[in-house]
């Protein structure tokens, strides 16, 4: 959607692939309400100059799914980045075979030449595996506002990530829409993708996790662009919007301690099995369900511990988390970089420090410390202390992505 600036560098780099074994489907969309709709007009006539450039490309074959031209457009409530994943991945799913693999890219990603050769080497080495979630890595864009914004959102994602891993969740994965691949036994088996205006595709790991096993490791990156959009309701570019304009709500870096009391109430779960046992994380599903006992049910229809526990999970689901952490987040009423700051000192201090990395340092040698947390801020200490503390997280997250190749 409005993707003429951004598509051909991806173009490109699906060109430069070395695996070539491969069919390209693009959804080009928007509602077709738009078309008569001033504001949105330019989206529309932009659409249609990137159909010309599918159509005029020669390096590989494109398959077309115009949702775009007027009259093809989205009507109704069918609309949204959830809908054109859905339209692009069903269709992938009824043409492919089973073992094939469905790669869900943005029309603004880059990635390098081994990339795809990555993703198929690795789910064909782990047949079990329902999907896969990307490594990630935002380059860092010029503007300095933008920068800024980028680089606190991916260390809101990565110490999110990290802290998930860190207390054993079975959602400790980051869902990125332009970093996912399936196969597509696992599209069907779970009934493919449920259409949503944004959000599609935490809501689509969540769902493949609940079914099996989830991998977070390949041996490339993906690079999704870092800028400033309002396409989708949620996700990386309204973030940067709001973050630049200092609203960070939506994405708060957590008190540790809040993830603390979801590990205890992981580890109260096979208490459950037997009766009712009190925990904030039991309180707050009691609060959610209405119930005086929520568990009362899964104890009927699951009677051996094992299944009793796994059932508990999925109650107690990626979204359930968010929610538990977004409700008592005030209790603790620390700042963002004060949370930060004792996480960091708590779990990586040493004698010797913390130290960050910078990408360029190949051979793993300390460059530089991290930020003092007395003087560490997201809007004053400089984008290069912010851009040292991402790759510092990037790093230890990468050992845990590591980590799921043998779980």
């Amino acid at each position: 959607m409005g993707e003429r600036d951004w598509l051909p560098a991806t173009l490109d780099a699906i060109a430069g692939q070395r695996f070539r074994n491969f069919s390209v489907v693009i959804c080009v969309n928007q509602p077709d309400s738009w078309w008569d709709d001033p504001e949105h007009a330019a989206i529309c006539h932009d659409n249609q100059h990137l159909i010309d450039l599918l159509r005029s490309e020669s390096r590989f074959p494109i398959d077309i799914m115009d949702r775009s031209s007027r009259g093809s457009g989205w009507q109704g409530k069918q609309a949204g980045v959830g809908w054109a994943r859905k339209t692009v991945m069903d269709h992938c799913a009824l043409k492919a075979e089973a073992t094939d693999i469905i790669l869900s890219l943005d029309a603004d990603t880059l990635f390098a030449e081994a990339y795809f050769d990555s993703v198929a080497r690795v789910l064909s080495n782990l047949p079990d595996a329902m999907a896969l979630a990307v490594p990630y890595y935002h380059r860092v864009p010029a503007d300095p506002r933008a920068a800024r914004a980028i680089l606190r959102y991916e260390i809101y994602m990565r110490y999110y990530l990290l802290n998930l891993r860190r207390i054993g969740s079975p959602y400790a994965f980051t869902a990125l829409g332009s970093a996912m691949a399936v196969p597509v036994w696992a599209y069907r088996k779970v009934g493919g993708m449920t259409p949503r205006l944004s959000g599609e595709d935490f809501y689509f790991l969540q769902k493949l996790r609940k079914a099996g096993r989830l991998i977070s490791w390949c041996g490339e990156k993906v690079h999704p662009a870092a800028r400033f959009s309002s396409r989708v309701f949620f996700g990386t570019g309204p973030a940067m919007i709001r973050g630049a304009n200092g609203d960070w709500d939506s994405y708060p870096v957590y008190p540790f301690g809040l993830f603390d009391e979801i590990a205890e109430g992981y580890g109260r779960f096979p208490e459950l099995f037997h009766r009712f046992v009190d925990t904030p994380v039991t309180r707050f599903l009691r609060e959610q369900a209405r119930e005086e006992d929520p568990f009362a049910l899964l104890r009927i229809n699951f009677r051996e511990p094992e299944s009793f526990i796994r059932a508990c999970h999925e109650k107690f689901d990626g979204l359930r988390i968010l929610q538990y952490l977004k409700q008592n987040r005030l209790r603790f009423p620390q700042s963002d970089e004060q949370n930060l700051m004792e996480w960091l000192e708590t779990f990586y201090s040493s004698d010797a420090g913390y130290r960050c990395f910078s990408p360029r340092d190949l051979g793993g040698i300390a460059v530089t410390m991290l930020p003092d947390p007395e003087h560490f801020s997201f809007t004053e200490s400089s984008i290069e202390t912010l851009d040292c503390l991402r790759n510092f997280l990037e790093r230890e997250e990468e050992k845990y992505r590591r980590s799921s190749l043998l779980l």
